[in-house]
């Protein structure tokens, strides 16, 4: 029996290919945007993971063991930090945070329940001076798009003047984010925003953006849109700015991007079997099948139902999403906890269906089970919707890792000498 088993581990090329990326399990999990139940299946050989799993496996593993040494870690900033998704992301390719930027109070409770910093979470990054904050490597920031003020510009342009971020971003968040880059000169930065952005006020909020930073501040910029649905059972498109201070041979093709679709949502939803321990208030009995709390009432089902028709008679695409352990959900939002409609799980004919779980919204996101959840599901539906998928930023962490390095190695040299 042991000869037997000794035979069949060599075929685990997916336990093989972790062990050499040094992830463990849970790691692995939260890296690639798996459950992990599922991650610990192709562990034990009990499913096969497709190809583009097993290659994107492989891209972690570093081309030799110094590559992400203690000797080439960094540090990094955190801004407008929400519960922590970009930090996970550039943790994962060994930085460490050195500063947290979050004004929101329910927020600030997760983040720190789940980052056990010995320093406080700094709040409104618009009254913080820019010398109060620690030298560092990287900036990374999911700065909200507030509308950009063009009052002006228009006008400066036809006389010729010229007119930097000051003027153009100030009283913005993007602001924020400038006048510290321009203070402090970090090697990179990583920013992140809804895909929407390139349009907003017909691309001219957008041509702000990019000039500050290559033009105004010097960055060598670089830009992608990326649909989370490569590595999570959800479409959701992000745009994402990589920054770096001097040229680099940054190239987006180095992103490993799963199928879109190759991750469904049975790999998030609680089997309500009994193979995964119950998680009150979220799942109850030996089943750990969902609580009944989360199903919706005869009433708000209808309206929904309702709802849909009037739009569809009218010829509008408004309407709940229903979807089933196969399927790939739509966008979750910031206002899920109002009446779940965008993703609604299916129960079988003639049942009602429910909403998702917190538990099953922070899968969604790509969090791990260990995640802690220790807000209200309101607050919670509220910060899973406004969070970031964090294996896809766990990839981008990954392909800026080599050019991180780059520049801060003579620096660090230097330093040595």
């Amino acid at each position: 029996m042991c000869q037997k088993l000794t035979q069949r581990l060599p075929l685990s090329e997916f336990s093989v290919l972790r062990q050499q990326a040094g992830l463990s399990v849970p790691e692995t999990a939260v890296r690639m945007g798996f459950a992990e139940r599922t991650v610990y299946r192709w562990e034990a050989g009990e499913t096969k993971p497709k190809r583009a799993v097993l290659d994107l496996l492989k891209s972690m593993i570093p081309a030799n063991n110094s590559e992400v040494s203690g000797d080439f870690g960094f540090n990094f900033i955190d801004l407008f930090a929400g519960i922590g998704g970009l930090r996970k992301g550039f943790e994962s390719i060994g930085g460490h945070c050195v500063f947290t930027s979050e004004w929101n109070k329910y927020a600030q409770q997760t983040y720190s329940a789940n980052f056990r910093d010995n320093r406080p979470i700094e709040g409104d990054i618009t009254k913080i001076d820019a010398d109060d904050i620690p030298d560092h490597d990287v900036l990374v920031a999911g700065f909200p798009c507030q509308p950009f003020s063009i009052a002006g510009v228009s006008k400066k342009n036809s006389l010729g003047r010229l007119h930097g971020f000051a003027c153009d971003a100030q009283g913005t968040l993007f602001f924020d984010v400038a006048r510290i880059l321009l203070a402090k000169r970090p090697a990179a930065f990583m920013l992140e925003n809804v895909k929407n952005l390139q349009s907003h006020d017909r691309g001219r909020t957008f041509d702000v953006i990019i000039r500050t930073l290559r033009d105004e501040l010097g960055y060598k910029v670089f830009h992608k849109v990326i649909d989370a649905k490569h590595f999570l059972p959800q479409h959701r498109e992000r745009i994402v700015i990589v920054g770096f201070r001097d040229d680099v041979p940054f190239n987006w093709d180095k992103l490993v991007l799963p199928e879109k679709g190759s991750v469904q949502l049975k790999a998030i939803l609680h089997p309500e079997d009994g193979s995964e321990k119950p998680e009150p208030p979220y799942t109850e009995s030996d089943e750990a099948t969902v609580n009944s709390k989360y199903t919706l009432t005869p009433k708000l089902w209808q309206y929904l139902q309702d709802y849909a028709a009037k739009h569809k008679a009218k010829g509008n695409g408004f309407g709940f999403g229903l979807v089933g352990p196969d399927d790939i959900a739509r966008t979750l939002s910031a206002r899920y906890f109002k009446d779940g409609s965008e993703i609604l799980v299916s129960r079988g004919k003639r049942k009602t269906p429910r909403r998702l779980t917190p538990r099953e919204c922070a899968r969604l996101m790509g969090y791990p089970d260990d995640f802690r959840i220790p807000v209200s599901d309101t607050q919670a539906y509220k910060q899973f919707g406004n969070s970031v998928a964090v294996p896809v930023f766990c990839e981008v962490a990954r392909i800026m890792l080599p050019h991180i390095q780059a520049l801060l190695k003579p620096a660090r040299r230097k330093k040595a000498a």
